[in-house]
């Protein structure tokens, strides 16, 4: 049975066992940090693809595999299929929409959200890359809170994002998280933003691995926001 894309559709493969999971976004953008980062996660926690989402506003191309196999454009959501190093659900994929399709760009968050609630996550993290000319592989901080925002940079090694913008997803389901009573925090490691950026995009992944470690309680706060 074929896939209709004339409306937005998500195939489940099977049903994770979590408890108070949390939703760690990494998609394609500057360096390909949210990727890469959001794979080395997938790696540790040996999670496993349980969902695909796809779009009729994802590209009309395919992406082709080493071994010549076709895929369409796709979001992948993958979870431990039981209790493992990381309650998670992890989201990668191939592309994003247009920068200039706004429409698209909240209709998918806020599906993406959607299902993320739906499977108990109740704090999110979101992953990207931030163009600099500096050479540092700094990694930035923003958050739902000022106060959730302090707390990752003392905990970890990095700096508060001040006065810019977070394009794509990454900035867009943080914000539209914290709409919906959601906590979480977006991590932007610093790149040169022309090649995938495995330095950038590792430095992101170790910070959060420490985050996680030292803020267990965080995560798995249900609480409403409180500015």
């Amino acid at each position: 049975m074929g896939l209709n894309l004339e409306k937005p559709y998500i195939r489940q493969l099977f049903h994770p066992k979590l408890e108070a999971p949390i939703f760690i976004e990494g998609l394609p953008g500057f360096g390909n940090v949210g990727k890469i980062a959001a794979r080395l996660m997938i790696q540790f926690s040996e999670a496993k693809l349980f969902a695909e989402y796809y779009s009729p506003y994802f590209p009309d191309y395919v992406s082709v595999s080493k071994d010549g196999i076709c895929s369409a454009p796709r979001y992948k959501f993958y979870a431990p299929p039981q209790k493992g190093k990381l309650d998670a659900v992890v989201l990668t994929g191939d592309s994003q929409p247009p920068l200039d399709n706004v429409t698209a760009h909240y209709e998918i968050c806020e599906e993406l959200l959607d299902f993320a609630v739906k499977h108990g996550c109740a704090f999110v993290v979101t992953i990207g890359g931030v163009p600099v000319s500096t050479g540092k592989k700094d990694v930035y901080v923003a958050a739902t809170s000022s106060q959730l925002a302090a707390e990752v940079v003392d905990k970890g090694s990095s700096l508060i994002y001040r006065k810019g913008r977070i394009m794509g997803a990454t900035g867009l389901l943080l914000g539209l998280a914290k709409e919906r009573g959601l906590r979480g925090i977006c991590l932007l490691g610093a790149t040169a933003g022309v090649q995938s950026d495995k330095d950038a995009g590792f430095a992101v992944y170790n910070l959060l691995l420490k985050i996680l470690g030292k803020m267990p309680n965080s995560t798995h706060d249900r609480g409403r926001e409180k500015g």
